[in-house]
């Protein structure tokens, strides 16, 4: 009933936020169109997973482990809560029963408590954020820059996983980015960062970050790992900068010898937009076990032409394989029809969630 006018009630939420607990404004950046929007997001996805618990217990979670960065407290939760659900009652109007209310107390206590004892924990191993210097930075052209850091101190994740990074130019502001490799002994990991139009963080990484500049990091985020497959034909398909975490996980099935067979399709409008396409066929060239096809959509070009969902229904099936997605979500969400048309489960397709745009935030 209030989704439709979801994107005032985020508006409403963080007036009445702000009024009652001035004390809190400090913890949010002064731009606030992307913070309400990632209120939205997981608002809707704690709806949808409402009949799922052990998927709604991992995504609380993970945003209890993520909340750390921001300087989150047990003790602000409360706060949270009373005007969210005065938010939600301004807004559901006569349908805001006594049940109704009860059932929403109920259910935000829940998640606040889940997501506090994820923070609790997450705090007794590990820091809430990780600085880090760039130690390298080369254009890739388009947009486009490979960003490379070392962490200060040591920082865990797997190959797949994206990170939020907050730059010294938007305090407060963070944005995903995937790592495009896989753990290195040096430690240090790669960004390929697209600047987009209006995107202030992402242009500050491409046009301001200089080698010796001191970026922060997020704790690690995501399930697109190489664990989560179940069998050794895999099916890589990346659009434009989702060649990031795919790149990663390709170099972790090197690092585990390469017991797969991997096909890896790459997708662009046009042949210039295809980037890093050198340094995967080098890679494939060192790969016998890596197979490696591009295509463009919209330019005339020798070789293979259509969207990534055409060419993928194209030359498959791919029942047998577990297959790993990443690009923008129109993209994937076309990939993923074609794909369970033409007989691949979808318990075996795997791709970032859509309420965390990875690739296409600014």
């Amino acid at each position: 009933m209030v989704e439709p006018r979801a994107g005032e009630i985020t508006v409403y939420f963080y007036a009445i936020l702000f009024a009652r607990y001035p004390q809190v404004r400090q913890m949010f950046p002064q731009g606030m169109d992307a913070q309400r929007d990632r209120l939205l997001r997981a608002l809707l996805r704690i709806v949808d997973l409402a009949d799922d618990p052990e998927s709604l217990v991992r995504f609380c979670g993970h945003l209890g482990r993520d909340h750390r960065k921001f300087g989150t407290l047990a003790a602000h939760f409360p706060a949270v809560g009373e005007c969210l659900l005065a938010a939600l009652a301004r807004y559901a109007g006569p349908a805001w029963t006594l049940d109704i209310a009860a059932a929403w107390a109920k259910a935000y206590g829940t998640v606040a408590q889940v997501m506090i004892s994820a923070a609790e924990q997450d705090e007794a191993v590990r820091p809430a954020v990780w600085p880090a210097t760039v130690v390298h930075r080369v254009s890739r052209g388009h947009g486009i820059a490979e960003i490379t850091v070392r962490p200060h101190i040591t920082y865990e994740y797997a190959a797949g996983q994206y990170v939020s990074v907050e730059t010294p130019w938007w305090p407060k502001r963070w944005r995903y980015y995937s790592a495009a490799n896989a753990p290195r002994e040096d430690g240090t990991l790669t960004f390929h960062v697209r600047a987009v139009a209006g995107g202030s963080v992402s242009d500050a990484l491409v046009h301001r970050a200089a080698v010796g500049d001191v970026l922060q990091l997020g704790p690690p985020m995501g399930d697109m790992v190489l664990d989560a497959a179940d069998h050794r034909k895999l099916l890589f398909v990346a659009g434009g900068t989702g060649l990031a975490p795919i790149r990663a996980l390709i170099e972790e099935v090197a690092h585990r010898g390469g017991r797969h067979q991997v096909d890896l399709f790459l997708g662009a409008r046009t042949g210039a937009e295809l980037y890093a396409v050198d340094d995967m066929l080098r890679m494939a060239q060192r790969h016998h076990w890596l197979t490696i096809r591009a295509a463009v959509s919209h330019e005339h070009l020798p070789g293979i032409r259509g969207s990534l969902p055409e060419v993928l229904a194209e030359y498959g099936p791919w029942y047998e394989h577990d297959v790993f997605l990443s690009g923008p979500a129109r993209m994937v969400v076309s990939a993923m029809e074609t794909l369970t048309l033409n007989g691949t489960p979808p318990h075996r397709i795997h791709h970032d969630p859509f309420e965390t745009p990875v690739l296409s935030t600014s």
